[in-house]
């Protein structure tokens, strides 16, 4: 369908063009590439199945969390999981990491989540180190009957809290784990469900649990290795059952990230549909050394759309550009869209994303600077359009030809060979 190949020479033809126009501009091109080839962004394993997980992948998704869509070849188990993903890793080009929920446990006979060990996750271990694919890891606080009634960590029943307090220690420790097999830390990310669907006569009493219960997970005492193990909580506005309140919302985990040895994770579609991260990284950054960020595309609300190469991806990654802060913040991405193609929607999402990165390592920051520290703000604002229309597709489609995958539209060709081969047998 998509028979448009462009050769290795036009392709270095076009990129020395590239380079020339934004030499003048004063951005080293060779620079930036070199910068993006050592971003990794971690790629979501739950892209691959609709979040089914493989803990009991016929239970109905819960949670304030939907995947539309009944696309055909969803990924039936962890070995189909790990070849999509492997597949979609060989069309996307850069440093990737895999993002893994804990419900994506394989065992033998059932576990429960408060009893999970780094041994229920040997297969994904033995994958990372097959394949280089460094793992993230996050507790699962849904589609679970001890979550059926919307709330975890902030529980009123001290059993049920109990319960969901050792889910949170022995993913740690499995994050732990993770770390010692891939030889570098694993970021472990907490977002809970909890909330009401209307007005609470009680606000108070939830979050006092809430935080009570994380001071027992992330407690020393329990032994994680914290430079191993990197913490992250994560704030939402609101989900389909919390319309009215979150008992996680982003006052309570600023507030406990900047007093507690553990991240903050902003995600861009868990804020007020008017609301953009972009501007709260430079004040977050002003007192944490580091931060999570999940990428995604919120349309009207919290939908978690495949993220594209649009105006606010664009905006996220320039303030780490201009912040030079790229080291400070771990990206990863959060979408899933169950109506489409699973490895054309990674695809997409993910190469958008790198496209995001480069994109902003483009952009001439200091000269920006110095227009409007000399109060030129026309000039500031007549280089930032001019910015938009620079040939930085040649840029990417050379960085692609380098790190050796298809260049432009020549991937969709092998999604389609892969569906065809591969997905269209599952039954």
């Amino acid at each position: 369908m998509c028979d448009n190949k462009i050769t290795n020479d036009e392709i270095n033809a076009q990129f020395q063009f590239a380079k020339n126009a934004y030499a003048k501009l004063g951005v080293d091109v060779d620079i930036a590439i070199n910068k993006i080839t050592n971003i990794p962004v971690s790629v979501h394993c739950w892209q691959g199945d609709d979040v089914r997980g493989l803990e009991s992948p016929d239970e109905a998704l819960s949670g304030g969390i939907m995947a539309t869509g009944n696309y055909p070849g969803v990924a039936r188990n962890g070995d189909e999981l790990r070849a999509d993903m492997l597949k979609a890793f060989s069309l996307i080009p850069g440093k990737k990491r895999a993002n893994i929920h804990a419900f994506y446990c394989e065992t033998d006979v059932p576990v429960e989540r408060d009893q999970l060990k780094p041994e229920h996750f040997s297969k994904w271990m033995e994958w990372s180190k097959e394949n280089g694919i460094a793992l993230d890891f996050n507790p699962t606080f849904f589609s679970h009957p001890k979550a059926a009634d919307g709330f975890t960590l902030s529980n009123a029943d001290e059993d049920i809290r109990a319960y969901w307090i050792q889910h949170g220690i022995a993913c740690r420790k499995i994050a732990e784990a993770f770390a010692e097999n891939q030889g570098e830390p694993c970021v472990i990310n907490f977002w809970i469900p909890d909330g009401a669907k209307d007005i609470p006569a009680d606000r108070w009493s939830p979050r006092a649990r809430l935080k009570d219960s994380y001071d027992k997970i992330f407690d020393k005492t329990n032994g994680v290795d914290t430079s191993k193990c990197i913490d992250a909580v994560e704030c939402k506005l609101f989900g389909i059952g919390s319309e009215e309140y979150v008992v996680g919302s982003h006052e309570f985990y600023l507030g406990y990230s900047m007093t507690n040895d553990v991240i903050p994770c902003f995600d861009m579609g868990h804020f007020h549909p008017a609301e953009t991260i972009h501007d709260k990284i430079s004040s977050a950054l002003q007192f944490k050394n580091n931060l999570l960020m999940h990428v995604s595309r919120p349309i009207r609300w919290d939908s978690d759309h495949v993220v594209i190469f649009n105006d606010d991806l664009k905006n996220v990654f320039l303030e780490l550009k201009r912040g030079n802060a790229f080291d400070k913040a771990y990206i990863a991405l959060d979408f899933f869209d169950a109506s489409i193609n699973r490895i054309g929607a990674w695809t997409i999402g993910t190469r958008a994303a790198m496209k995001g990165i480069l994109y902003s390592l483009l952009d001439p920051t200091e000269i920006l600077k110095q227009l409007e520290a000399k109060g030129d703000g026309a000039g500031k604002l007549a280089l930032m359009e001019e910015m938009k229309t620079m040939p930085f597709g040649a840029i990417w489609d050379y960085y692609c030809m380098q790190t050796n995958v298809p260049v432009g539209t020549e991937w969709i060709n092998e999604m389609y060979a892969y569906e065809k081969d591969v997905l269209s047998k599952r039954a």
